[in-house]
């Protein structure tokens, strides 16, 4: 009987921060099942963190250029949370099945409370965080969207001070309603368990949830 060829579920993140890409590495470590592989990838030549619309718009270049000069996987991911390329990815012929981290971060929020609360990097990510909002037609779901004070992807997920301005926004979302926190970056991944334990919320890293979404993808192919 011949062998089953491996699954691989390709994430990448179209920043260049390494500490970011590992950090998503490590958080689906635990989720990896016998015959998949993620394989996560970051971008050198993009920025250290996806914050204007601009860098939104090269990274999504850089994702779609990416997925074209490898083999292809049997999943693709977007790993940022502003979901940059996953339309081109979507259009790309003979592309494999590709999954937004935003997307997949507020389905599954949506799976687990009435309402939910997003915390932003900045407060430059807000407008298009609800543009997709209103194509996925969740809105009247959103308790609130938060900002910190425009702070790296990378500080996000390892710095305690921002920590601390995370774990307050969570609150702050709780008592506007919001029983599902989505964290609104991926390099926030380190510290989603604990933000969970520390506000009692339900909490949802977006690439988590990606990759959970892919999975179920590959496992049933």
């Amino acid at each position: 009987m011949p062998a089953t060829t491996p699954a691989e579920i390709l994430i990448i993140n179209p920043n260049s921060s390494v500490a970011v890409t590992q950090g998503i590495a490590a958080a689906v470590a635990p989720m990896t099942p016998p015959g998949v592989t993620f394989t996560c990838v970051g971008l050198p030549e993009g920025p250290a963190t996806i914050s204007t619309q601009e860098d939104v718009a090269r990274g999504g270049i850089g994702v779609l250029e990416h997925l074209r000069a490898r083999p292809r996987p049997d999943a693709v991911i977007t790993a940022c949370f502003s979901d940059p390329g996953l339309d081109l990815l979507r259009a790309e012929p003979g592309a494999p099945p590709a999954i937004g981290c935003q997307e997949a971060g507020i389905l599954s929020a949506l799976a687990l409370a009435d309402r939910f609360g997003i915390i932003a990097l900045s407060e430059r990510s807000i407008p298009r965080h609800l543009r997709k909002i209103a194509q996925m037609g969740v809105g009247s779901r959103l308790a609130d969207e938060l900002a910190l004070p425009g702070v790296s992807a990378e500080a996000s997920g390892r710095d305690e001070a921002v920590y601390a301005l995370v774990r307050e926004a969570a609150a702050e979302l709780g008592r506007r309603g919001a029983g599902a926190i989505v964290l609104g970056c991926a390099g926030m991944a380190p510290i989603r368990a604990r933000l969970a334990a520390d506000t009692g919320l339900a909490v949802v890293d977006p690439v988590c949830a990606a990759a959970a979404m892919a999975l179920a993808v590959v496992q049933g192919r």
